[in-house]
């Protein structure tokens, strides 16, 4: 297996970038204590979306219950009355991942699936595109509702040109097992180098008006309008994030695109996967920070390893928790180099590199 992977080290000051069912941050427990979490779900998503951001024109997937309407406009531009390729786009949509009737009959507005689909517009175009000629060559409704059934194969003659954010992340569609893509992509859930708890922030909001308020006895009219409270956590992180390089060039991912193509989704989902941080609470913590250390490795063979186990024994200082983390990570990847025999074709870290140049010798080396 060619890899590229990311052991990324990185500090978040008062943060709940991931909550859990009660609004806590996320933990788990790791080498008998409790470490601060973010789940590799949440980490996914943002780099998935930073990636777009950065690289839209070939990370366009979308992932959505609303692929009706999309679907049915698709089918409009290649000749489809409206009427009939609303109808149409709803029986296919119904085959991929079941209307939701419910939903339609208290609104008929509410055009969605129960389940969500990942598509490109290219994909959607190709659906359109066949579901129209099928309007076209079927008068009998029997006979398009079969059509209709076998519909869903043309999505895989779209290739995957403008979704690598599905070549990447994956796919998987339950109802059809041909369209289900595992991602070239591997993340680990994010954990913290040592012990953390989590703290409560007590807080209040004030009633700019409240003096007016005829319902508040005077002696409470300088207490606030509001109050509550919020857990949240502030942890050094481990996380990695690997690329299976095989994988993403297989018939079924990108191996349409150009090789100037593949070097554009690779760069993309190496900065969005350095530089995604996930977006709770952003406006009131706003802990967004860049990473501390970065190791970037391409193994042209192996399986993906974790570094993780630097810290089973979890850090301890009062001196700070960065240098101390680096310090580990690296002691401990020398250590597994000369144990287990391991050979990366590259080694390259940020800071010692800055990003720019260490995407750049990545892509080098791939």
């Amino acid at each position: 297996m060619k890899l590229i992977e990311l052991h990324i080290l990185q500090s978040f000051p008062v943060s709940c970038l991931n909550r859990d069912d009660v609004g806590a941050p996320k933990t788990a427990v790791f080498g008998g204590v409790t470490r601060a979490r973010i789940s590799s779900q949440c980490l996914k998503r943002a780099i998935r979306l930073q990636a777009k951001e950065l690289c839209p024109e070939l990370y366009a997937g979308e992932r959505s219950k609303l692929i009706v309407r999309p679907i049915a406009e698709a089918a409009e531009r290649h000749g489809a009355p409206p009427d009939r390729a609303l109808e149409v786009s709803k029986k296919f949509c119904n085959e991929l991942a079941v209307f939701d009737e419910g939903s339609f009959k208290k609104d008929p507005n509410v055009l969605r699936v129960k389940t969500l689909m990942f598509l490109s517009p290219a994909e959607r175009e190709q659906i359109g595109k066949e579901l129209a000629a099928m309007l076209g060559e079927s008068k009998d409704a029997k006979a398009l509702e079969k059509k209709i059934k076998s519909a869903a194969a043309k999505v895989r003659e779209a290739r995957l040109k403008d979704a690598a954010d599905i070549a990447v992340f994956g796919r998987m569609v339950a109802s059809d097992h041909s369209l289900t893509l595992e991602g070239a992509a591997m993340f680990s859930h994010a954990l913290s180098t040592h012990r953390a708890d989590n703290d409560i922030d007590f807080y209040t909001a004030v009633d700019d008006r409240q003096r007016e308020d005829p319902t508040v006895g005077e002696e409470d009219r300088a207490g606030s309008g509001m109050m509550g409270t919020l857990e949240f956590t502030s942890a050094v992180y481990y996380r990695y994030a690997g690329l299976n390089m095989g994988l993403l060039e297989d018939a079924d991912h990108l191996a349409a695109l150009s090789r100037e193509q593949r070097d554009k989704v690779i760069d993309a989902y190496l900065r969005a996967a350095v530089l995604a941080v996930p977006g709770a609470r952003k406006n009131s913590m706003n802990s967004h920070t860049l990473p501390g250390y970065v190791l970037g490795l391409v193994k042209d063979k192996g399986q993906p390893v974790q570094l993780i186990n630097a810290f089973e024994r979890p850090i301890a200082s009062q001196n700070g928790l960065m240098d101390e983390s680096i310090a580990r990570l690296k002691a401990h990847h020398s250590q597994l180099k000369q144990t287990w025999g391991i050979q990366p074709a590259l080694e390259v870290a940020i800071p010692d590199q800055p990003l720019d140049e260490f995407c750049k010798e990545i892509l080098k080396h791939v």
